[in-house]
């Protein structure tokens, strides 16, 4: 398949090397050029714009910060996009923006997949994330070689949409657990305690996960390597509480792990992964 790929940071610039790995026809585009250079040497066209990434393509799959950043570069490739194409858009943007981007792939008569991703950085890397698709089932087809090579697993979930609205669900018991970890572990050492004992204490127990296990490591570490920054994860935390008003739920601790994100943030650890969020909890 010929697949333009617009975005290669954290998670584009790995999706897009598996699927040039896979033999199919891979042209990229990035705003800083500089990230997508490195994709030559794997098999990928690297392009100067999303028109020229997007010039003959089967399918086109934006992997890009938030909605405006999507909407601005289909909006430059509107002119090369060929009608027959199916754009996948796998960014997490949120309702609001989902619901523009079906409309816009509608005016530019486009066929659309909202298709957001669970997992980070390391099992993008490995091909290991699970898709969460949503579309006319009639797309399923076309798009299912694409979520085969960057995915382990493809959860088909109703009408576009849906996956980003599950996405949201996935990400709120997500920043629950990381706000957690990161309070526990501030909680242990300001106790005086060393703080793998928390982790030994919880080791097996019907309330342990992996989860706690790397991201607490991670902290005791001071190893934060970014696999989904904290600046991003504020911005997804965000996304969760728009839905919350669209939803008419309250929810106490997403907007906790906001606040928690934005301290942490405004302390200069937005471009860290989202684990050094444990410094909304200190004086550092």
């Amino acid at each position: 398949m010929k697949i333009a790929v617009l975005g290669t940071g954290l998670m584009g610039a790995p999706i897009a090397a598996n699927l040039a790995a896979a033999g199919h026809d891979v042209r990229v585009w990035n705003r800083t050029r500089a990230k997508a250079e490195p994709l030559a040497a794997k098999g990928a066209t690297v392009t100067g714009s999303p028109a020229a990434a997007v010039e003959g393509v089967d399918v086109v799959l934006t992997v890009l910060n938030d909605g405006v950043a999507v909407t601005s570069a289909i909006q430059a490739a509107a002119d090369s996009l060929p009608h027959d194409a199916v754009w996948i858009q796998a960014s997490t943007v949120g309702i609001g923006a989902t619901e523009d981007h079906i409309a816009l792939a509608r005016s530019l008569g486009l066929e659309f997949v909202d298709a957001p991703v669970l997992g980070s950085t390391k099992p993008a890397a490995e091909g290991n994330l699970v898709v969460l698709a949503s579309g006319a089932e009639e797309l399923r087809g076309r798009v299912q070689p694409v979520f085969d090579v960057i995915g382990a697993r493809t959860m088909w979930v109703g009408d576009a949409g849906a996956s980003t609205k599950l996405k949201l669900v996935a990400n709120s018991w997500v920043l629950a657990l990381t706000a957690a970890v990161g309070e526990a572990v501030s909680l242990a050492e300001a106790s005086g305690l060393d703080p793998k004992l928390f982790l030994e204490a919880m080791s097996g127990s019907a309330i342990d996960t992996p989860y706690l296990h790397m991201k607490g490591n991670a902290i005791i570490e001071r190893s934060f390597e970014p696999a989904f920054t904290v600046r991003n994860a504020l911005k997804d935390a965000l996304l969760v509480n728009e839905a919350a008003v669209r939803g008419g739920v309250q929810l106490d601790v997403a907007q906790a792990a906001s606040a928690r994100l934005n301290r942490a943030v405004t302390k200069g650890h937005g471009d860290e992964d989202m684990a050094a969020s444990y410094y909304a909890s200190r004086d550092e």
